[in-house]
């Protein structure tokens, strides 16, 4: 019987850390690697604040280049983990069943949006600057939100975003133990 690596996915908002988080993991997983879902370029991807204020369709989203990599990697018996940067967790069907477990990591936004102003505050200059900031009162807060109204409650663990990077990634490793026996 052929092996299949297990799928495992973390999510949560913009800033809230999991490519750090992903970072991490896979640096203490035996043959782990990650799929990053800012990588990728969809077609006829939606302006998230046009899709959030029209229901946010978690389908409207067409990944195929996304899980055409997922098939890939689940068929290199190498690999023990493969991890998903994925904002979605079990909510587009596309990816669905490919996941094994899903992890948010649960940032409050006030951090979430320092982190985000701090790592781009060399790509931009002050009124890029103030022009996300308002973008985000106006609108992009409610993509926020969406994702703890929906994708929050969808994932199987929910994982402190405020704690260490270190500490968060002790407690994905902890969920995986229980989930393997």
């Amino acid at each position: 019987m052929m092996k299949k690596p297990r799928v495992l996915s973390v999510s949560g908002v913009s800033g809230g850390g999991k490519t750090t988080t992903i970072n991490h993991l896979i640096h203490r997983l035996d043959r782990a690697q990650a799929l990053y879902f800012d990588d990728y370029d969809f077609e006829n991807c939606p302006d998230i604040c046009e899709w959030v204020e029209a229901g946010a369709d978690y389908n409207a989203w067409v990944l195929s280049p996304f899980i055409t990599d997922i098939q890939l990697l689940l068929k290199d018996q190498s690999l023990d983990y493969i991890v998903l940067d994925y904002p979605f967790a079990y909510l587009n069907d596309g990816v669905r069943d490919f996941i094994d477990l899903a992890f948010y990591v649960d940032t409050p936004l006030d951090i979430a949006m320092a982190r985000r102003i701090l790592r781009n505050e060399q790509k931009h200059a002050m009124h890029e600057l103030q022009s996300d900031l308002k973008n985000y009162l106006a609108r992009g807060r409610a993509a926020y939100l969406e994702m703890e109204k929906t994708v929050k409650v969808n994932s199987d663990v929910i994982i402190q975003g405020d704690l260490a990077t270190d500490l968060i990634v002790d407690r994905i490793i902890e969920e995986l133990r229980k989930y393997s026996v």
